[in-house]
């Protein structure tokens, strides 16, 4: 239900994306929030990794609330093992080391996340989760093309457009990767972080116009 100021919709209306490691219901993307990042994580079977092993170091540097919102997980933080019923509150610092599996079927998590001190941008990451396990599998060429789909009509995510930008680098088409380079950085300058190391993009490091990009 969507009124003028405010918007409801329970967890199980909001469609299911499968980016191949983790399932996820994209609550941010599906109430157009802009202020903070918020996602629901599902295991459908029990034993089924729900969030996936990360530290949120830098860059991303995220502080990360997660809540158990029915069913029972099983988190791994900083080394540490220990059950989460529904209702419990777990909060990581970014650099530190976190994992949870679901314990029982169907069990989701609500993750809230940011930058301390920073305001938020929304990367639209959420929208490149179907396509990613074409880039997991080396199909960069159908990873672009299916990318560059969801750009239609210019979402204003920069990092959907970085990472449309690192398949078709990996595909050989350069043009294509360095204008949507190009469009990211114009997003978000925080862009320009990943582009030094980033080693999807060593097959156009080279190109006088990848190397303009740099020098900003």
């Amino acid at each position: 239900m969507c009124m003028d100021g405010y918007a409801v919709a329970h967890v199980d209306e909001i469609g299911e994306l499968d980016d191949g490691r983790a399932l996820m219901r994209p609550v941010r993307h599906h109430f157009g929030i802009t202020s903070f990042g918020v996602n629901a994580w599902i295991a459908r079977e029990a034993g089924a990794r729900i969030i996936n092993e990360h530290d949120e170091s830098e860059p991303d540097s995220h502080e990360e609330l997660y809540l158990v919102l029915r069913g029972r997980a099983s988190f791994e933080v900083d080394g540490e093992r220990f059950d989460a019923a529904a209702g419990t509150f777990v909060f990581v610092r970014p650099g530190v080391q976190r994992s949870a599996s679901g314990e029982e079927p169907g069990t989701t998590i609500i993750a809230v996340g940011g930058v301390p001190g920073m305001p938020y941008e929304p990367g639209g990451w959420e929208l490149f989760a179907p396509v990613r396990p074409l880039y997991e599998a080396g199909d960069y060429a159908e990873a672009a093309d299916r990318g560059r789909e969801l750009l239609a009509g210019d979402p204003p995510y920069a990092d959907l457009f970085y990472n449309v930008a690192c398949c078709e680098s990996l595909a050989g088409q350069n043009d294509q990767a360095i204008a949507h380079l190009r469009r990211a950085l114009e997003l978000s300058d925080r862009t320009r972080q990943f582009l030094e190391g980033d080693s999807d993009l060593d097959p156009i490091r080279h190109d006088p116009a990848f190397k303009e990009l740099l020098a900003g």
